[in-house]
């Protein structure tokens, strides 16, 4: 039995997360983390993690980036492994994170989805078998029309994926509009759009003469995420240190 604290409790995430635990006989929320209780979980809710007097097995944070200091010291402090699912650190935050990985155990994805992890791995030896042979690559991602950001993580994420495995060889390009020449063979281009409700839709192409192959990715509903990190949760339990990400995850499977 995992047991987990929750940290973000009471938003979207939180409360998808802790419907879900509550079905699964190998994991349980022990305690909440949120600015206010709402008296809907039946786990004490706590408004600062360093109130919390709970024991437990790891820590799940889906808040916000202002809580991570605390959130480290914590963690640290008690020895427990964390899942970081919020997104939007600056590099001065980053750098803490890398750091805490060397005194306890850390999981940071850009996407928690099984899916979209199992999805990096695929294209990346894709781009190995297609790439030499002259194909161009481009990834269009879809999201609904309140998401700031773009283009998104999980593209960006699948970008490196590419690149990586390439050497590094690609030049991210973001918007054409600009350009009036042909398409350079080591470019990358990176596309959004934003629209309705759309969770989630992501598509690696790989465009050669005559052929064309695309990775697909949709997310139907935010459940994806939250059982990525429960998963994430259940694989760090026990663990005393390092920098994890969710292909440890797959990879344990």
């Amino acid at each position: 039995m995992t047991r987990i604290i929750m940290s973000g409790c009471n938003g979207a995430m939180g409360k998808m997360i802790t419907d879900l635990v509550a079905k699964d006989e190998e994991a349980q929320i022990v305690a909440g983390i949120d600015i206010a209780d709402d008296g809907r979980n039946d786990y004490p809710v706590f408004s600062s993690i360093l109130d919390c007097d709970v024991e437990a097995d790891a820590l799940i944070d889906f808040s916000t980036i202002k809580i991570l200091d605390d959130l480290l010291s914590y963690c640290e402090e008690k020895g427990l492994p964390v899942v970081l699912c919020t997104t939007g650190y600056d590099e001065g935050q980053l750098a803490k994170i890398e750091g805490a990985a060397e005194k306890i155990a850390v999981l940071k994805a850009a996407n928690m989805s099984l899916g979209v992890n199992t999805l990096l791995h695929l294209i990346r030896k894709a781009a190995k078998v297609f790439a030499p042979e002259g194909f161009d690559i481009e990834i269009v991602e879809k999201h609904h029309n309140q998401k700031l950001d773009a283009p998104s993580g999980t593209a960006l994420a699948l970008a490196d994926s590419v690149n990586e495995a390439m050497d590094g060889q690609y030049e991210y390009i973001y918007d054409r509009s600009q350009r009036r020449e042909k398409r350079g063979k080591k470019e990358l281009g990176i596309s959004s759009v934003r629209g309705g409700t759309i969770v989630g839709e992501h598509d690696v192409i790989f465009a050669g003469e005559d052929e064309v192959i695309t990775f697909s990715h949709t997310a139907y509903s935010k459940a994806v995420f939250a059982k990525g990190a429960v998963a994430a949760a259940k694989f760090l339990t026990g663990k005393k240190k390092g920098r994890f990400d969710m292909a440890d995850v797959i990879a344990a499977k």
